[in-house]
């Protein structure tokens, strides 16, 4: 099972609003996830995000797979793979 790190997308029309998660690969960007992680928030100047560093470290060091979003959001926060 490939795990990637993804935002799922949530919030009204034009006004996106964004969850980190942890989820299958084949599942569909707002389907099932395992876990969430953070938020990310572009609507807000500078744009606004909160990670949970234990649980992103976690699944980076078991092999999950972050999308290039997650990891431009990652290095701001901090967090290496």
């Amino acid at each position: 099972m490939a795990v990637k790190i993804r935002l799922r997308r949530m919030g009204q029309k034009k006004a996106p609003f964004y969850r980190i998660v942890v989820a299958d690969s084949r599942s569909p960007r707002d389907g099932r996830c395992i876990e969430e992680i953070g938020t990310y928030d572009p609507t807000k100047d500078p744009s606004e995000y909160h990670v949970n560093e234990e649980l992103a470290k976690k699944w980076l060091a078991n092999g999950a797979q972050p999308t290039e979003t997650v990891s431009r959001i990652f290095k701001k926060a901090g967090i290496e793979k």
